[in-house]
């Protein structure tokens, strides 16, 4: 039995948005394919018509600077970005991220956008991102111009916790909206007195056998001025049933210090707020809840030594 029935490869955006409104359906874009593909064949995805592919959309797999941001197509290999300058100088988190997830051979094919766009609340790519701050871009087609002779592409910027409803489940609407890229703000200058810096850092907790999947994992962007944390965004997964950002610890560390009572303050705030999950292949809740102190204290500190 087939898979799919129809296969279109669209060269524009256009013409993937033609596609979207004019395909058989129900349909579904695929890039790498390495999620998607293994859900049809397992039966974990409802049957597909049309397969979509956007890998030869020239904006979906650009990686390059807009002004005082990082743009990532989403048909960008998660593999390219690994070994991207520009990834490395400005995202090291997801430049980490991105070199854990599966193996060599998938991560030639698989895509940052398939990472996000499958919804599981810790994925590493999303983590990464999460606590970058970054948007989405959204491509549709509204209803109103899905005439061909009227349709025209619009375009909006999501904030990345706006992109999850739920374990799986994304915001964006099936068939309809297509993750074009992403957008993450970069510090393109230091102060005069270089009296601050920003880093990143992503690391996670894994069972060392084959391609593993994170049991836990942790992402942390941070500002440092001088002997001090300016700002800073902490994301952990799955520490609840979308990408979690820990704001509570955030908040207890901001204009702090970091040493072993600001760290302890903050381990509690972000205990107190996440909502860890039993995974019957993963890891219990309670193991989870355990085991996060050391991941998060070992992030933390080598974002903060960096940015020293």
């Amino acid at each position: 039995m087939n898979l799919w029935q129809n296969y279109i490869r669209p060269n524009t955006l256009s013409e993937a948005m033609d596609a979207f409104a004019q395909a058989p359906r129900p349909l579904a874009p695929i890039a790498g394919g390495t999620d998607l593909l293994l859900d049809l064949e397992q039966g974990r995805h409802s049957p597909i018509q049309t397969l979509i592919d956007v890998t030869s959309i020239a904006e979906l797999t650009l990686l390059e600077l807009r002004g005082d941001e990082l743009f990532i197509g989403a048909a960008v290999p998660v593999n390219r970005i690994v070994h991207n300058p520009l990834a490395a100088q400005h995202t090291q988190a997801l430049v980490e991220a991105c070199d854990l997830i599966a193996g060599p051979q998938v991560r030639n094919v698989a895509t940052l956008g398939g990472n996000v766009a499958h919804a599981l609340p810790a994925a590493d790519g999303t983590i990464a991102l999460l606590a970058l701050n970054a948007e989405a871009e959204i491509a549709s087609v509204p209803i109103a111009g899905r005439v061909a002779a009227e349709r025209r592409i619009e375009t909006k910027r999501v904030s990345f916790k706006d992109l999850f409803l739920r374990p799986g489940k994304s915001s964006l609407q099936h068939g309809e909206e297509l993750i074009v890229g992403f957008y993450v703000p970069i510090q393109k200058t230091l102060m005069v007195a270089k009296t601050f810096r920003v880093s990143s850092c992503f690391k996670r907790i894994m069972r060392p056998q084959g391609v593993a999947l994170p049991i836990l994992n942790c992402a942390v962007w941070l500002e440092r001025e001088n002997n001090v944390i300016k700002d800073l965004r902490i994301a952990v997964g799955p520490g609840a049933g979308t990408p979690f950002r820990a704001t509570r610890a955030e908040d207890t560390l901001r204009g702090q210090t970091l040493n072993e009572t600001t760290f302890e303050s903050a381990l509690a705030a972000l205990l107190a707020q996440a909502q860890f999950r039993t995974s019957a292949r993963r890891a219990s809740a309670d193991y989870r809840q355990h085991i996060v102190s050391g991941l998060f204290k070992d992030v933390i500190e080598s974002a903060w030594e960096r940015a020293g």
